[in-house]
């Protein structure tokens, strides 16, 4: 019923069409801008994969990319799921900038992620509303966010529809999506939608190599994306 309802409510939404803001030859390597990380420790993190859990796996794979980017960009950290709640409402909020942006913050962003174990939900689009409305406030040029989730979002949100939205008001946001050992096809399609509207790439990664080759392409020059139409996801 809910669907049916959902897809009532899916074909009274106009389509539109917008222009996507895709920087050309953007290079964290040589770029003085700001890199916000969005990283994903909610308790499906905390699964073992190729003999390590998610989260140390995703931890050393910052020791090895966060060198490689730039001294002269701004690097910043926030992470979700991190903290166990047993009402819903807190569980949905569990999110944190554990290290906000700012130069040579690699030890500070290693240090801190040394203390989060993955326990609770996946926030992820209030996340993404608290980085872009709170972290990266202030901030001029070209703000740029790595979204890093095993899973999907179950807080009752869209990280879709909120990238939608966003993209009506704002040109100088942009989201990549690394997609780790996510199988679900609309958890999928969800997060790909995420990328895709803000002029971001999304990649899907399955192994601990997927995951750390996604991740340095996504440190190094981008070809422009094109433009998509999205009217929202189901």
């Amino acid at each position: 019923m809910q669907k049916i309802l959902f897809f009532i409510l899916l074909l009274a939404i106009p389509v539109f069409a917008y222009e996507v803001y895709t920087p050309e030859n953007y290079d964290y390597k040589k770029s003085g801008d700001k890199l916000l990380f969005v990283v994903d420790y909610s308790n499906s993190m905390g699964e073992y994969l190729e003999h390590k859990t998610k989260a140390n796996l995703v931890r050393e794979l910052m020791t090895r990319i966060l060198p490689e980017i730039s001294p002269d960009t701004k690097i910043g950290m926030r992470v979700y799921g991190h903290t166990c709640n047993l009402l819903a409402y807190n569980a949905c909020r569990s999110s944190e900038l554990i290290v906000p942006l700012g130069f040579a913050n690699s030890n500070s962003i290693l240090s801190g992620m040394s203390r989060l174990r993955p326990r609770g939900m996946t926030p992820i689009t209030y996340s993404l509303k608290q980085a872009v409305n709170k972290d990266l406030d202030g901030f001029g040029g070209i703000k740029h966010i790595i979204l890093l989730t095993d899973g999907g979002e179950n807080c009752d949100e869209s990280p879709c529809d909120y990238s939608i939205e966003l993209v009506k008001t704002r040109r100088d946001i942009k989201i990549d999506v690394i997609a780790f050992n996510v199988h679900d096809k609309d958890d999928l399609a969800q997060l790909q939608c995420t990328a895709d509207v803000t002029g971001g790439r999304f990649v899907e990664a399955d192994t601990k190599a997927q995951l750390f080759r996604s991740m340095e392409e996504m440190v190094l020059p981008h070809k422009n994306v094109e433009a998509k139409i999205y009217t929202g996801m189901p």
